[in-house]
Parts: C-alpha cells; sequence; structure tokens
C-alpha cells in the first residue's frame, strides 16, 4: 500500500471527516455518548480547519488529526496538543496514524512550538504504543477519571519535546 497523502483539511473536508469520526466512535478512545443527529459540524471556533491535517490514500480521506494550542496564554503559547486523531478501520495498521503524528509534529515545531501534549484513555494499548513509538513519554496518569462501559478508565498524559530544549 502507498505511503498516505498528508494535508491540510479544508472547510468541504467537514462532512467526510464527521461521518469518519462517527464511524469510528468507541468506548476505547471517546469519553462522550455517541454521537446522535442532528449531528454537530465537524469543524466549529475551537477546532477550524487549519487546526486539523487529513490523511488519503488512493485520493480517499482515511484519517485526520488535530492540533490546537491548548490554551490562550502566552505562558504556553510553545505547545501545541494534538484533541484528536481518527483512522478509518479499512486503513489501520497501514501507517497512516504514524504518518498523522509525524505531519502534526513538523507542523507543530512550524508553528514555533517546542513541546507537543496529548490525552489517551489508559486503555487504549494500539494508541498509547503509536504515541510511544513517536517518541511520546507518559507524563501523568489520571487514575479512574473516566467511567466508560461500567468501568473505570484513566487519563494518560503524553507529550514529548520538539527540540533538544
Amino acid at each position: 500500500m502507498p505511503d498516505p497523502n498528508i494535508r491540510s483539511a479544508v472547510r468541504d473536508d467537514g462532512g467526510t471527516l464527521g461521518a469518519l469520526d462517527r464511524a469510528a466512535w468507541s468506548t476505547l478512545h471517546e469519553v462522550v455518548p455517541a454521537p446522535v443527529p442532528p449531528y454537530r459540524p465537524f469543524f466549529n471556533e475551537s477546532h477550524p480547519p487549519d487546526a486539523c491535517l487529513v490523511a488519503e490514500l488512493a485520493g480517499a480521506v482515511v484519517g485526520y488529526i488535530r492540533l490546537v494550542r491548548p490554551t490562550p496564554l502566552t505562558s504556553n503559547a510553545h505547545v501545541r496538543q494534538i484533541q484528536g486523531l481518527v483512522v478509518a478501520a479499512t486503513a489501520r495498521r497501514h501507517g497512516v496514524g504514524r504518518a498523522l503524528l509525524e505531519a502534526a509534529c513538523a507542523e507543530a515545531g512550524r508553528q514555533g512550538a517546542t513541546r507537543i501534549t496529548l490525552r489517551v484513555l489508559g486503555h487504549n494499548a494500539a494508541a498509547r504504543a503509536l504515541y510511544t513509538a513517536g517518541g511520546f513519554a507518559v507524563e501523568g496518569v489520571l487514575p479512574g477519571e473516566f467511567r466508560l462501559a461500567g468501568r473505570y478508565v484513566d487519563d494518560v498524559l503524553m507529550g514529548r519535546s520538539l527540540t533538544a530544549y
């Protein structure tokens, strides 16, 4: 399978990305209830198109990653946070997640960030392995932070430097 094409999202991607998001919904990585109609727009003020990178295989959108400033504070303007990474079930295990993660780190660096962070649910072993392989380290754990499908799940905070400081 060829390498995925990674590009910046455009407003017209909203419908496709929303459908991808809904198809991928699972308590493995979501803490909010499953979406029901009428669906909210994928893009909003907090997550505009320019905060999203899209992965394509053979011209079809198969994934995305959201990259934002975690707060509006000047004191942490050097940090970017991943607030969503989804890969279509049919495209998993083909390097799409890794390519999106690498592209997000490169984009964060282009934006002047020196650090990138994310949150992942403790029971999501595949995502944690992807992030670890991408140079992220566990920086904190909030034990039992969420109750999902009848069990308590840890919220794992991960991060990595984009420079050597």
